[in-house]
């Protein structure tokens, strides 16, 4: 079935904020607002953004069937939670997106430290690319005065989003035994610890420091980006972060986000300073060679997240 490959889309604190109905050769696509963050993503930007994941796996699921996906973004103006309607027909004439199934499995969220090993600019050419398909745009961020910086607004961002304690018990909230199916992974026996521990104490520093060096060791920071900042440019953002994110793992990269800098309002025009290109920052990335493997995160059962009409 092709949405068992739309749901391993990554989501923020893998809320997997996405619903879907099955109709006579159509697929339509829901925001879950019942997985919302209305802490950290008050306006269900990054919502909106795993559910444009979710559907771009979803398009190089049925690529690699043969089957063609026809898109109709935002159809219809009185019902808000239906982001999409996906139309399949079979049609195997361009396999460009099949190419990039297997990643669809082997793409990963890599939150420690790279390898010391230099991405070669062509990657970089090839994944701008990847993003611009998508009518969006990725800049790399080159400069090492650029990339300090950068790092500053991330620690700058754990800073004002720890001191919020709404902000902590939402993040809590979301640490959960794998055995739950979604949320962010703590060993079962230790969950009620962990969540205790981050409700109670402001770890902004520690996090802070941690989230730096991440920045400052990473062999490529970028940012993926719109030319507006409106719900359709938020969905065409998760299809274009994914076909990133899965062109990058073809070419045996990994990523993971320092999105403090977007999250926090205040900060996000230092970034876009930075960035110097029109336009509105959507996600900060952090890319390179891992050093390994880690476990797939957890995800729910279909049938938790599929509506059928017949």
């Amino acid at each position: 079935m092709l949405l068992q490959y739309a749901v391993l889309a990554p989501s923020s604190h893998n809320t997997q904020p996405w619903r879907f109905r099955l109709e006579a050769g159509r697929i339509l696509l829901y925001a879950d607002r019942s997985r919302a963050l209305p802490v950290n993503d008050p306006s269900d930007r990054e919502l909106t953004i795993s559910c444009g994941c979710a559907l771009m796996n979803l398009r190089v699921a049925a690529a690699r069937v043969g089957l063609a996906a026809h898109l109709q973004a935002l159809p219809d103006a009185g019902d808000t939670d239906l982001l999409a309607v996906i139309d399949l027909e079979p049609d195997a004439t361009d396999q460009t997106d099949a190419g990039l199934f297997p990643s669809i499995t082997g793409r990963r969220t890599w939150r420690k430290a790279f390898r010391a090993r230099d991405v070669p600019g062509e990657i970089l050419q090839y994944l701008s690319a990847a993003a611009g398909a998508e009518g969006d745009w990725f800049k790399v961020i080159d400069r090492d005065t650029d990339r300090r910086d950068i790092a500053e607004l991330v620690a700058e961002g754990d800073a004002i989003q720890w001191v919020n304690a709404d902000w902590r018990r939402e993040l809590a909230a979301w640490m959960r035994p794998r055995r739950t199916g979604d949320g962010l992974t703590v060993p079962g026996l230790l969950a009620p610890v962990a969540q205790l521990v981050v409700r109670t104490f402001n770890m902004g520093k520690v996090t802070g420091a941690k989230d730096r060096q991440l920045a400052d060791g990473s062999p490529v920071l970028a940012v993926l980006g719109t030319n507006a900042d409106e719900v359709a440019d938020w969905l065409r953002a998760g299809q274009a972060l994914q076909r990133v994110l899965l062109n990058a793992h073809r070419h045996g990269l990994q990523a993971s986000y320092l999105n403090q800098p977007i999250q926090v309002p205040s900060l996000r025009p230092g970034l876009q300073q930075i960035v110097d290109r029109p336009g509105f920052a959507q996600i900060l990335l952090r890319l390179g060679f891992p050093a390994g493997d880690v476990p797939a995160t957890p995800r729910r059962y279909l049938d938790e997240v599929i509506e059928r009409r017949e």
